[in-house]
Parts: structure tokens; C-alpha cells; sequence
């Protein structure tokens, strides 16, 4: 006679699930232990009871841990904040600049959101940034970019161009302002794509459409197509934006190649507007296979904490128009004013085929003659004020879903 063996399923689930209760508790455990001890710590010293007292000498780790969150999270908000130099400094510091400029044999300037911030453009991490609001749980509405005009700071850049001071400008930002300045392609990589601009890849070579609105409306993170077709072999047309978590493969807007010739030739980098925290990625922007000694010397321009402060030769806190204001002066340089009459937009741009004139919905740069070429009428309008398609990224498309998950 043999007895029946136990069925070893059945056991081996009940353990399973013993275990996993087991470790449900244990971690609802660890959690009331730091509800607890981030309750004590909160009272001063001098307020706790002997009990509360008790309470963090038997959990000292909990203590600690918590210690260590609170210092990365005040590092983080110095970060984050926004720092002024006085008048006297900040002149002080844009005479130091403008000698450098001087003497500088190839100068490449790098450029960030802050620079168009004046024209009503929402940077990313600023106190008012995209990113930013959508970390409180605000709501982020777009800015009506067909009435954005380039900003002093573009027009600055422009003519030291003009005078041949600024080599190279390489941007990451894809509004469009630096094109729409008057600074010339052939100096000119948007890292980052050009909202204005969309291209059919299956043309050799590639074709590529400049347009008087945002293409960007029905585009996000890889999903690029525009929804409108090459009129030379009616391939989808894309969009020209790099999202964060993509690499930015085509030649133009992007000019890779242009960037990094200018780099390798760089002895001096004036960073405007940036947080860099982007472009610190991107090696060969900084010449990182060289000896620290024969790398660009750094000059950054920007209100907040950058990851490249301490390898700059100047750190200048201030607004950049307000910067780059000083500097003209100091090259006793007349600043442009931009001119709607010769924005390169209107002589660049491709007009719309005619069964494409409804295919988007965002308002049309108005052109210098004042008439009105908007395809939209008042109603579609106000309906697209909030944010839309691809421009501001992935984050944006994280924080709506998040918004939609909590309704």
C-alpha cells in the first residue's frame, strides 16, 4: 500500500501567495515607518516628546534617508532658481565677454529657449517653463507663435555675424526665430528640427517644404507625418523635430556636420539661454577627446544653475537681451531692428497646393502686406490654444496622460 502524494501545485501556491502578503506588508510596514518618522522631523527639536524622540533613535536609517532626500531636494531648488547680477556686476562682466569676442579667432554660439522667452515663447525650465508647470500639475497653453518675431538677442546675433565675430550658431531650439532673422543657413544648425519646415525623405535628394505655420500639429514623439504629400512623387511629408529620446538624423535643418566643423574649429563658446543640460550630451560639441587645456574656452549666459558652470571661464546671470544689449554697446554696434518686409520666411516658404489648404489648422504668419492669409476661421482658433502636436515633446504628451489618468 502507497499513500498519495500531496499535490505539490497546490502547496507551492499558497507559499507564493503567503510570500507575497508577506512582502505587501512589509513594504506597507517600511512606508508607515517613514509617514511616522517624516512626521517627528518635521517639529522642531525642542517640540518633540521623549516618544517622538524614541522614534527616530530606533529608526536611525529611516532618519537618515530621509535626510539625504531633504538635501538633494534644496539642491535642487537653488538650482532651479533664478540669480540676477547687480547692474554694476553684470556690466563688469559683459566688458570681460566682449574682450573675449575680440580676441577670439572662431566663435561659435550655442543657443537655448531663454533667448526667445521676449517673444512670448515658454522656455522649458524656468520658473514659468514647460516642463516646469506640468511637474505642479498645470496646464500648459501654447503661445501664438504666427505673432512671434525674432528677439533682440536674434537680431544681436545676426549682425555680429554680419561683422564676422560669430562664425556659427547652433541652436536647440526649433521656433524658427534665428532663420526668420536674416542669419543664413550655411551658419545656422537647429539641432533640434524647425517647426516651420517639413520634408519628404523619399526625394534623393531630400525636398524639403518651408511653410508659413506650424506643421507640427498632427506630429509627436515618432510619429512624424505631417498628413500632406510631396508635389514631386507624393511621398508623406515629416516634420523636422527631434524629441527628446530620438536621434535627429537628417542633414537639414539639423546640420550636424555644420556643428561639428564649427566645434572642431571653436576656440571660444558662448552658451546663451541654454541649461545645457541637453547639449552636455553631445560630445562633440565640446571637444571632449582633446586635453581640458585645448578646449574652447566657455562663456555662459543664462538665470539658472547650469552643468557646465564650473568649467566656464564667466558665468553671466542676467536676461539675455539684457546681455546682449551691453555687448553691442561695448562694440559700439548699432542693433537691427527686425523688419517684417525682409523676413526670409516669405521668399522661402512654399505655398500650400489647393487641396491642401484645409489641412491644418494653425494660424498663418501674417505677411508684411498685412493681409490677413489665415486658412482658420475665429472658432478653429481659439480651439487649438492649448497645447498641441509635437512641438514641446514627449514631456508634454507624459504630463496629459498623467492629467487624463488622475481625471
Amino acid at each position: 500500500w502507497r499513500s498519495k502524494p500531496e499535490p505539490t501545485g497546490v502547496s507551492s501556491r499558497a507559499e507564493r501567495k503567503a510570500l507575497e502578503k508577506a512582502r505587501i506588508q512589509q513594504r506597507e510596514s517600511e512606508r508607515e515607518i517613514f509617514r511616522l518618522v517624516g512626521r517627528v522631523l518635521k517639529k522642531p527639536e525642542a517640540e518633540r516628546s521623549k516618544e517622538e524622540a524614541a522614534v527616530l533613535l530606533r529608526h536611525r536609517d529611516t532618519v537618515d534617508e530621509l535626510s539625504k532626500r531633504q538635501v538633494r531636494r534644496n539642491v535642487l531648488k537653488r538650482k532651479q532658481e533664478e540669480v540676477f547680477d547687480d547692474a554694476d556686476e553684470l556690466k563688469n562682466k559683459v566688458r570681460q565677454l566682449a574682450t573675449a569676442i575680440k580676441q577670439a579667432n572662431h566663435l561659435v554660439v550655442y543657443t537655448g529657449a531663454g533667448i526667445s522667452t521676449a517673444a512670448s515663447i515658454p522656455d522649458y525650465r524656468g520658473p514659468n517653463g514647460v516642463w516646469t508647470q506640468l511637474q505642479k500639475g498645470h496646464t500648459v497653453n501654447s503661445s501664438d507663435l504666427s505673432k512671434a518675431e525674432p528677439t533682440l538677442t536674434h537680431m544681436c546675433i545676426k549682425m555680429l555675424h554680419k561683422e564676422k565675430m560669430v562664425k556659427h550658431v547652433v541652436s536647440q531650439n526649433c521656433d524658427g526665430l534665428h532663420l526668420r532673422s536674416g542669419l543664413p543657413r550655411s551658419a545656422l544648425s537647429e539641432l533640434h528640427g524647425n517647426m516651420f519646415i517639413e520634408v519628404c525623405t523619399s526625394c534623393s535628394p531630400l525636398k524639403e517644404y518651408i511653410r508659413l505655420f506650424d506643421v507640427t500639429e498632427r506630429t509627436s514623439l515618432h510619429r512624424h507625418g505631417t498628413g500632406r504629400r510631396c508635389s514631386h512623387c507624393s511621398g508623406e511629408l515629416r516634420d523636422t523635430i527631434v524629441h527628446f529620446g530620438e536621434r535627429g538624423t537628417l542633414e537639414q535643418p539639423l546640420n550636424w556636420k555644420g556643428a561639428a566643423e564649427a566645434a572642431r574649429k571653436a576656440d571660444v563658446i558662448l552658451c546663451l539661454g541654454s541649461s545645457l543640460k541637453v547639449l552636455k550630451k553631445y560630445a562633440c560639441l565640446w571637444c571632449m577627446n582633446r586635453p581640458a587645456s585645448k578646449r574652447p574656452k566657455l562663456y555662459i549666459v543664462n538665470l539658472q544653475w547650469t552643468p557646465k558652470d564650473d568649467l566656464a571661464m564667466l558665468k553671466i546671470n542676467g536676461k539675455c537681451d539684457d546681455v546682449m544689449r551691453l555687448l553691442m554697446e561695448e562694440f559700439n554696434l548699432q542693433i537691427p531692428l527686425y523688419d517684417r518686409t525682409e523676413d526670409p520666411i516669405f521668399s522661402l516658404a512654399t505655398p500650400l497646393q489647393a487641396e491642401e489648404v484645409n489641412s491644418h489648422s494653425r494660424e498663418v504668419i501674417a505677411p508684411p502686406d498685412g493681409q490677413n492669409c489665415s486658412s482658420n476661421s475665429e472658432g478653429q482658433v481659439k480651439e487649438a490654444t492649448a497645447v498641441q502636436g509635437g512641438w514641446f515633446g514627449r514631456g508634454y504628451g507624459k504630463g496629459r496622460k498623467a492629467r487624463k489618468k488622475s481625471a
